[in-house]
């Protein structure tokens, strides 16, 4: 928000620079310490230098280039955004670079929250081929944050039309629990399940795990 005014000759009143830094510094100090109404000042102060900040620059865009505007333009609505949104708004921004980011609640004491999008991802249980390979089935973008349970039907779905027919075993881990699948030929088995296990589908739950280091790749491997 400050840099974008600058580079088209905008002169700021104030860029409120080292200010925002030092109170960005302190709110992380603060919540880890558990200081929690200390933190709320200093976002506090934040917010308020932000709304100075694009009053300041809508004041000054009138005296500047119409192509220039239309850039600065974007730059205040979603600056905007960011000064009015409060904690449950539905389209709350999370990344000024990245808006299609989430908050995903984990239920993990120690990582309570992630920020992303959630991802659908399925492969074979067992390495196929002569040299023991695994393949992606199925991977899909989950905007929304739906519950894991819900969204099986269409991974389902999805490698039905992949491979042709729809596999007669899925093992998921326990976020899935409650999910309503309608096909009569295909069971689901969830991480530490007991009741109605077999020891071959025993094993089969064991190697769930196999999946991980495969979204590892996902995530970063560069096709």
């Amino acid at each position: 928000m400050q840099q974008g005014p600058q580079k088209v000759g905008i002169k700021l009143r104030q860029s409120y620079k080292r200010v925002a830094q030092k109170a960005s510094i302190k709110v992380g100090r603060y919540l880890h310490a558990n200081q929690k109404r200390r933190a709320n000042r200093e976002l506090k102060f934040m917010r308020v230098r932000l709304g100075r900040l694009i009053r300041d620059v809508e004041r000054k865009l009138e005296k500047t280039a119409e192509t220039a505007c239309e850039h600065l333009k974007k730059t205040i609505r979603k600056a905007r955004q960011i000064w009015k949104q409060k904690r449950k708004d539905p389209d709350y921004l999370y990344s000024w670079h990245a808006p299609e980011v989430e908050c995903i609640g984990k239920g993990k004491a120690r990582h309570p929250y992630e920020f992303g999008v959630k991802v659908s991802i399925a492969t074979n249980l067992r390495a196929s081929g002569h040299k023991g390979k695994h393949f992606v089935l199925h991977a899909a973008a989950l905007h929304g944050r739906p519950y894991d349970g819900h969204t099986l039907e269409q991974a389902v779905a999805h490698i039905k039309q992949i491979i042709g027919k729809v596999p007669e075993r899925f093992v998921a881990d326990e976020g899935y629990k409650g999910h309503k699948l309608n096909e009569p030929k295909t069971r689901v088995f969830l991480s530490r399940q007991k009741r109605g296990v077999t020891d071959a589908i025993k094993r089969d739950i064991k190697r769930r795990s196999v999946i991980e280091p495969i979204i590892g790749h996902v995530k970063n491997d560069r096709f």
